[in-house]
C-alpha cells in the first residue's frame, strides 16, 4: 500500500511550509496492522522525508513529535505486512484536540467523547454531527 499519495503529499508539504505555529487538522492517520502503534500526521518537511504529528508507540504515551516516512515504509511485522494508511479516516479536529484526547485515554482515539471533552477543554468550536441512523425518525 502507498502511504503517502500524490494528493496527501502536497497537502502535508503546504502544511509543513507554512512559517506558523498552526494546529493543522491531521491529513492522514497511518497505522500498524499488527500492533498498537498509530500516527496522526499533519506535516511534511521539504526533505521529503519528515512527518510531524501526534505519534502513539503503543506504551500509553502518545506525544507530538517527528518520524521519518522512509522508516515507516520499512516496517515489517509479523506476516510481512506493513504500516497501513487508514482509507476511512475522516479527520474533524486540529491535532491539538487529538492529542489531548490521546492523553486522557493513553493512546490515539477517535471517542466522540473524548474529542468533544478535549476540545471543551481548548475553547475549539465542535463540528456538528450528522444525526445518528438510529436517532432518525422512521
Amino acid at each position: 500500500m502507498i502511504l503517502i499519495t500524490d494528493e496527501l503529499r502536497a497537502r502535508l508539504l503546504v502544511n509543513g511550509s507554512a512559517n506558523t505555529d498552526t494546529d493543522h487538522v491531521p491529513v492522514v492517520k497511518l497505522f500498524n496492522p499488527t500492533g498498537a502503534a498509530t500516527w496522526l500526521l499533519t506535516e511534511l518537511d521539504a526533505d521529503g522525508d519528515t512527518l510531524f504529528g501526534l505519534c502513539d508507540l503503543g506504551f500509553g504515551l502518545p506525544e507530538l513529535g517527528s518520524v521519518s516516512l522512509a522508516e515507516l515504509e520499512a516496517v515489517k511485522g509479523p506476516l510481512g505486512l506493513g504500516v497501513e494508511r487508514d482509507l476511512y479516516f475522516k479527520p474533524r479536529f486540529p491535532l491539538s484536540v487529538y492529542s489531548d484526547a490521546a492523553r486522557l485515554a493513553g493512546h490515539i482515539t477517535e471517542d466522540e467523547r473524548l474529542l468533544r471533552q478535549a476540545a471543551a477543554a481548548l475553547e475549539i468550536p465542535t463540528p456538528e454531527l450528522p444525526p445518528d441512523a438510529a436517532e432518525r425518525p422512521r
